[in-house]
């Protein structure tokens, strides 16, 4: 990675950490609407096509 000056190591860490975290929270709340969407989905598609 380039170092960009200003920027300190140690805090770059802990902001993409946090960032990670938040995106895995968001992911396992996502997880429970996966097989109805998945029902939409095919729904949807068993419809429009022949």
């Amino acid at each position: 990675m380039a170092k960009v000056g200003g920027r300190n190591l140690a805090i770059s860490w802990i902001a993409g950490l946090l960032c990670t975290g938040v995106i895995a929270v968001l992911v396992w709340f996502a997880i429970p609407i996966v097989p109805a969407m998945a029902s939409f989905v095919g729904d949807s598609l068993r419809s429009v096509l022949p």
